[in-house]
Parts: structure tokens; sequence; C-alpha cells
């Protein structure tokens, strides 16, 4: 495991701009402020339609990240290789007719991430659906934090959350939800069909925009002065609600 985990770069603006076009997958893309140039437009430009996530930064910042002639410019190679979201469905609807499925909607912490992603394996889920900008990245720390589980299971980045979902509900997906603004607990939610379940950051929660899509919100009750749980074990308790329920509509 230690070797599939190691941070993987490219740098170099050839470099690059070339892995791009071949469609290389990437964590993330480091830019030096200030840049400027023909080809420098070129890539940013295939960033942006690409969805890969870029960020600029000062120049000392890509110096200790390489040895090397970077040029400005440092790719981190992608720990995992993504699926498209219409892969993603295709192949869990062929494992299974009821796949169970994460959002991520802002989860930003990588730890976070990595738990979930086991979490969601050792319950039998399909996939992962995680915002190509504002999301955690998916990188050998992710990876290392999921114990491999973000290795195992389907992994897509999509440029838009409530295209998503929107595509989700016309595959037959049912969206849940959870979120502590909700009249209805998840014990009371039927998540035993196919579902995707939303969670959204601990500071934030989710975003209105996508909230507004959900079939269903729900939440887990809370009994202590702490009013809310870790993103990563509120997942896990919604997650094995699911898997319960599932359990006793086989068992019937």
């Amino acid at each position: 495991m230690e070797d599939n985990v190691k941070r993987q770069y490219l740098y170099g603006m050839h470099p690059v701009l070339e892995a791009v076009r071949a469609g290389k997958k990437f964590d993330k893309v480091l830019l030096k402020q200030g840049l400027e140039s023909p080809q420098f437009r070129e890539l940013l430009d295939l960033l942006q339609q690409n969805g890969i996530p870029y960020q600029f930064v000062p120049v000392e910042k890509l110096n200790h990240t390489v040895r090397g002639a970077h040029q400005g410019v440092i790719a981190s190679i992608a720990s995992v290789d993504y699926v498209s979201l219409e892969e993603m469905v295709d192949t869990a609807l062929a494992v299974t007719p009821n796949p169970l499925l994460v959002i991520l909607d802002g989860v930003s912490d990588v730890r976070n991430l990595g738990a979930i992603a086991r979490t969601l394996e050792c319950a039998g889920g399909n996939g992962i659906i995680v915002p190509a900008k504002g999301g955690a990245a998916i990188n050998a720390d992710a990876v290392k934090s999921s114990a491999g589980a973000l290795m195992r299971i389907d992994i897509s980045k999509v440029p838009n959350l409530r295209y998503a979902v929107y595509y989700l509900k016309q595959s037959g997906f049912s969206i849940v939800a959870a979120t502590e603004k909700a009249d209805v607990r998840i014990y009371d939610t039927d998540m035993t069909g196919p579902c995707a379940i939303i969670m959204g950051s601990e500071g934030k929660g989710i975003s209105q925009s996508v909230l507004t899509l959900a079939d269903v919100r729900a939440s887990v009750p809370m009994s202590g002065e702490i009013s809310s749980l870790n993103v990563s074990a509120a997942t896990a308790v919604v997650l094995f609600e699911a898997v319960r329920q599932r359990l006793i509509k086989e068992n019937r």
C-alpha cells in the first residue's frame, strides 16, 4: 500500500499540457502566480474544460514541491482513476438493482473523505460523487485514510453537483439529503431502493441549491449537547441504516 499512496508529480509546461490533452487524470494543477504565455492560456482553458482543479501559488511553493525546471506548472497525478457519472451509474446498476452512492457537497478534509470511502466500501456501496472544485483532493493522504477503499470503489468528479443529482433522479435513484434541518429521521426514510445520500460540510452543510433537489431531507437524531457529528461519523450512521433496512427487506 505504501508504494501506492506516494505522491507523484508531473511538471513543466509542455509535459503537463500534453498530459491534459491526452486525457490524463490529475488531483490538482499548481500554477505560478503571474504566469502568462500562449501555452499557459491554452493549458488554463483545457483545465477549465476538463474540470481539473487548479490553484495559483507563489513560486516558492513550486520550488518546495519539486526539484527541477517546473516552468511554473506542477500537476499532482491522481492516486485513483476517476470514472464518469454515466459509467458509475451503469456499472452500479449492472452489479445490483439497488445501488448505494454518496454525494459529498463541500467536504474538504481529506481524512473525512478517506473515512467516508472506507465506510462506504464496508457497507457494500458503489461509489462517491465529488465536485471538481471545492471538495477534498483525492490524493495520497485520502487514499491512506481510506485504507485503500478509494482504489476499490468508483469515484466520479463532476463539474456541477446539481447536474449529477438530476441525472441520478432520471436514472431511478432516490436522493436523500442528510441534514439536521429536517423533520424526518433517517430511521423513517426508505433507503432500500437505488439511493444516493448527500452529505455536506461540517461548517456549511449541504448547499441550498443542491438541497432543494433532494427527494427527502432526513436527520440523525441527537440527544447530547453537541449539535452535530463529524461528517464521516454521520455518513457511517446513515449508510449502515441503509444496510439495516436492506437486510430486513431481504429476509422478509
